[in-house]
């Protein structure tokens, strides 16, 4: 086929609609690139429940074992479990997922021996340009001696060692709604909880990559109306949904309200430095709410803000040595877990604090939800460029104003902030403000969006 890769090859990963943008003939050349990138001998894959998975994971494998390279194939998995098998295996990884995307798109998140990121700046730059000049020249040339492809089973291994990360054992019984959106938490959900103390209803845990109930991206409101309801229904403690790849969690407390995502990393920060005798760097991005740098150093521990992005967390995650890094979009990272993100490790968190202590969650979360959020609002801009520069000036020399430029702009005053930055692949730009109180919150929100769509 013709590949256009600049449409398909992202700052942190490969998406794109198959077999429109790409197929199996280039999931081949991409398993000949990335195992010449790494100058693996060995790597492991997986592969979420879409249609196009199995055969894109399967032509992967072909690829590289052509150039010689060993390959263990877990088979459907979700992205943390892929990421657990790279970290045990010390094996570069290569998942097959478009995690929250509609059904006919389909992607790979690759990584490293250990789970270490693969980004534009760690190979996946490389990776593309030897699958562009395969596709103009017919394809690398095989390794004399062709690689093996084999099939392993890590679902219990994973189950085990996330459970070995959070004591359980005297949690009181809960009642836990889980949402899996019928994406990959259908299938790791019944074994990760097996033998905890909890009673599971289920919501759409059957696989299914044409998400036939709702999309599987909880961070749209629309998507978690069904598992609040459910929760109220049920009288359950608390609500969990997972999106399409599982790794990523998203908790609703026992009146259906959603939990911040922020409220989650300072609960997990919290219990992280207790486990670390009250000490540790805590990453953060900075669309997180002040409550976290709040609560990590109440706690004992050192926040250290960060851009946006799973590649610039798990590299400041390395850097620093961090023990837990989390971001507003529900993504948690754990030096346990190879630096790595797992919502499911996050949950198992959320259930032991929550069934360490008598109360409600709402009551639980409360202390670590101090301030009004306006959520992240998209706008459609002609000039993202131009609009961040109008809003600098409106706000620059004011008094009490800070701003900085780490990621987009930020403007900050005593008791509110604001920060405005633009879509990587998209003409957008996207608003995160919180302030001390409501009314303050509106205020701001609406002045920048005054300016952001003027």
């Amino acid at each position: 086929m013709t590949a256009d890769l600049s449409q398909i090859v992202k700052a942190y990963d490969v998406r794109g609609v198959v077999p429109d943008q790409w197929d199996e003939s280039l999931a081949v050349l991409f398993g000949a690139a990335f195992a010449r990138v790494t100058g693996a001998r060995a790597i492991v894959t997986g592969h979420d429940m879409r249609p196009s998975s199995p055969g894109l994971s399967r032509a992967f494998a072909r690829g590289a074992a052509a150039q010689g390279v060993d390959v263990t194939e877990i088979g459907l998995c979700s992205t943390d479990q892929l990421y657990y098998a790279s970290g045990a295996l010390d094996l570069p990884g290569a998942m097959f997922t478009a995690s929250h995307n509609p059904a006919q798109y389909n992607g790979i998140k690759m990584c490293r021996a250990g789970a270490a990121p693969v980004g534009q700046d760690t190979g996946l730059a490389e990776i593309r340009e030897l699958v562009e000049s395969w596709v103009d020249s017919g394809g690398p040339a095989p390794a004399d001696t062709e690689g093996t492809i084999t099939q392993r089973d890590s679902l219990e291994d994973y189950a085990a060692h996330l459970r070995s990360l959070v004591d359980l054992a005297s949690i009181r019984p809960l009642k836990v709604v889980v949402d899996a959106g019928n994406g990959m938490g259908g299938h790791t959900v019944p074994t990760v909880f097996a033998g905890l103390p909890l009673t599971l209803v289920p919501m759409y845990f059957e696989l299914d990559g044409t998400f036939p109930n709702h999309e599987a991206n909880p961070l749209d409101p629309a998507n978690i109306v069904d598992l609040q309801k459910r929760v109220r229904e049920e009288g359950a403690d608390l609500g969990i949904a997972f999106d399409g790849d599982a790794d990523r969690c998203f908790v609703v407390d026992e009146h259906g309200d959603p939990v911040s995502p922020s409220a989650i990393t300072a609960l997990v920060a919290s219990r992280e430095l207790a486990k670390h005798g009250g000490k540790g760097v805590i990453i953060h991005n900075l669309i997180t709410s002040w409550s976290v740098p709040e609560v990590v150093r109440e706690n004992g521990g050192t926040p250290v803000r960060t851009r946006v992005g799973h590649s610039f967390i798990k590299a400041e995650m390395a850097r620093s040595g961090a023990i837990f890094g989390g971001e507003h979009s529900a993504h948690y990272y754990f030096k346990d877990f190879w630096n790595a993100d797992t919502g499911m490790l996050a949950a198992l968190h959320v259930l032991a604090a929550l069934g360490g202590q008598e109360g409600p969650l709402s009551a639980l979360v409360a202390q670590y939800d101090r301030y009004a959020g306006s959520g992240e609002i998209n706008s459609t801009v002609d000039d993202q460029t131009g609009r961040l520069a109008a809003i600098k000036a409106a706000y620059e020399g004011r008094e009490g104003i800070e701003l900085d430029e780490l990621d987009g702009l930020t403007i900050a005053a005593a008791d509110w902030w604001f920060n405005v930055r633009p879509s990587n692949t998209e003409p957008l730009l996207r608003l995160n403000a919180e302030a001390k109180d409501e009314t303050t919150m509106a205020k701001v929100r609406d002045e920048a969006l005054a300016i952001i769509r003027g």
